[in-house]
C-alpha cells in the first residue's frame, strides 16, 4: 500500500528533508558572509551579521575641538560636545582611558582621584584611584586604599561629566594644552555601504591579477580535459594488456592528498628549468586534475551505445575518427561537468598558486593578492574578506549557471545503465 499512485512514500519524505536541511546549511553562511561584505569593520566586531539591522552600541575614541578654558577652585575646566556643533548622538557609556572605555553610564561623572594615604611608617603617599558620582553630588572614598592604607583625603586629578546628547565637561588640575581624549560607548545606526567592493576593486593591480587569473584558470582547465578524453576513450574503448590495473591506478590517485606532492613536484619544476610560473602553475594543475578528468570521462564513455561505436568501426572508421567525430561530441556533458569543476578548484586555488607562482605582485592571482595585500598577515579585516568572496565568485557563477545543465548528467555518467 506504501506504493499507490499519489501517496509519497516515507523515504520521499526523508529526501526532502534532508535536501532542505543542507540547502538552509549553506545558505546561512552565505548570507551572512553577503551582508557582512556590505557592513563597517567596526560594526563587524561588534555584532553578528544576524543583528546588522539594528544599532550597535561602539566604543570609541574622540578628541574634540579645544573650547575655551575656564577655572573652577584650582581645576581647569573645557566643556562641548563630543559630536561637534549640530550634537547628533547619543552616549550610552563613557570613559577616561581606552582600557574601560564604557566605565560609566551617561549621566554621571567619572574621574581619576589622588587619594592621600599613609604608610606603616606614618609617612604621606598618594593612590591613583577611578571611580563614578553623581553629577551633583561627591565621590565616595573608600576608607583604605588596595594595601589596606588609611585614606586622609582625596583631590581630583582628571574628571569627566557626560550627559546622554554627547555634552560634556572634562575638569583636570593642570592646566590642559590641547583637547582632551574621550572614550564614549554610542549607539551608531547600521551602516551599510560599497566601501569594501571599492577597496577591493580600485586596489593596485587588482586589474593584473584577474588577468593572471585567467591566465592560470583558461589553461589549467583546458590542458587536462584534452589529455583526459583521449586517456577515457582508450580506457574505455581500446583493448590493450594492463587496461584495468590502468583503472585501479587512476582510481587510487584520486584519494592521494595534493600537498604530498607539492615540494616534489616544485623541485622537479626547477630541475627542469620551468621552476615558479605559469607553464609550472599548468602543469601542476593538470597533474592535479587529470585523475578526476580520466575517471568522469572513462565512466561516461563506457555508457555510449556500443552499436554505434561498432558499426562506426565497421564502416571502416579509425578510432581517431570514432572518438573525435562520435564520441567526443556525445560526452559533453561529462566535458562540461569536469570543466566546472575545474574551473571552481583552478579559479579559487590558494595554496597552489602561492607554491608554483612566483612571489612578485605582478604575478599574483587574485587569491593571493587578497590574501597578502588586502589582508595582510593577520586577516583581521572581515569586512574585506566578505566582499573579496563574493568578487571572486562572480566569475565562477557565471560559467556555473552557464553549464549546470550538464553537470548532473555528467557525474551520473555511468552509475546507472
Amino acid at each position: 500500500m506504501d506504493n499507490i499512485a499519489g501517496k509519497k512514500s516515507g523515504l520521499s519524505i526523508v529526501t526532502n528533508l534532508s535536501v532542505l536541511v543542507l540547502v538552509v546549511l549553506w545558505l546561512i553562511p552565505t548570507i551572512g558572509l553577503l551582508v557582512s561584505s556590505f557592513r563597517d569593520r567596526d560594526q563587524i566586531s561588534e555584532t553578528g551579521w544576524w543583528l546588522a539591522l539594528f544599532p550597535v552600541e561602539q566604543a570609541v575614541r574622540i578628541t574634540p575641538e579645544m573650547g575655551d578654558v575656564t577655572q573652577e577652585g584650582d581645576l581647569y575646566v573645557v566643556s562641548g560636545n563630543v559630536f561637534g556643533a549640530d550634537g547628533s548622538g547619543s552616549v550610552a557609556a563613557f570613559g577616561i582611558t581606552s582600557r574601560d572605555p564604557g566605565a560609566a553610564e551617561a549621566g554621571q561623572t567619572y574621574g581619576r582621584l589622588k587619594l592621600e594615604v599613609l604608610d606603616e611608617e606614618g609617612e604621606p603617599d598618594t593612590e591613583n584611584y577611578e571611580t563614578a558620582w553623581p553629577v551633583d553630588g561627591t565621590p565616595e572614598i573608600p576608607e583604605t586604599d588596595e594595601d589596606g592604607r588609611a585614606v586622609q583625603s582625596y583631590t581630583i586629578d582628571r574628571a569627566l561629566t557626560m550627559q546622554p546628547n554627547g555634552d560634556y565637561v572634562w575638569r583636570q588640575a593642570s592646566e590642559p594644552r590641547r583637547a582632551p581624549a574621550l572614550y564614549v560607548v554610542s549607539t551608531q545606526p547600521p551602516d551599510f555601504g560599497l566601501q569594501n567592493y571599492e577597496t577591493i576593486l580600485t586596489s593596485n593591480n587588482m586589474d593584473q591579477a584577474f588577468i593572471n587569473t585567467l591566465t592560470v584558470t583558461i589553461p589549467a582547465t583546458v590542458i587536462p580535459i584534452l589529455i583526459a578524453a583521449f586517456a577515457a576513450y582508450a580506457l574505455a574503448w581500446m583493448d590493450f594488456p594492463g587496461r584495468g590495473w590502468l583503472v585501479a591506478i587512476v582510481v587510487g590517485l584520486l584519494v592521494v592528498p595534493l600537498q604530498l606532492a607539492l615540494v616534489p613536484m616544485l623541485t622537479l619544476h626547477n630541475e627542469i628549468g620551468i621552476g615558479q610560473s605559469f607553464l609550472g602553475i599548468w602543469l601542476a594543475h593538470t597533474g592535479f586534475g587529470l585523475p578526476l578528468a580520466v575517471y568522469i570521462l572513462r565512466n561516461y564513455m563506457v555508457g555510449l551505445p556500443r552499436d554505434i561505436i561498432e558499426s562506426a568501426k565497421v564502416d571502416g572508421a579509425t578510432d581517431f575518427q570514432v572518438f573525435t567525430r562520435i564520441v567526443l561530441p556525445l560526452s559533453f556533458p561529462a566535458l562540461a561537468s569536469f570543466a566546472i569543476f575545474q574551473f571552481l578548484w583552478t579559479w579559487n586555488d590558494l595554496l597552489v598558486a602561492k607554491v608554483f607562482l612566483p612571489s612578485n605582485s605582478e604575478s599574483w592571482v587574485m587569491t593571493v593578492k587578497i590574501a597578502d595585500d588586502l589582508l595582510g598577515s593577520r586577516g583581521g579585516d572581515w569586512g574585506i574578506l566578505a566582499a573579496a568572496a563574493f568578487v571572486s565568485i562572480a566569475v565562477p557563477l557565471l560559467v556555473f549557471f552557464a553549464m549546470q545543465k550538464y553537470l548532473v548528467r555528467g557525474l551520473l555518467a555511468g552509475s546507472v545503465k
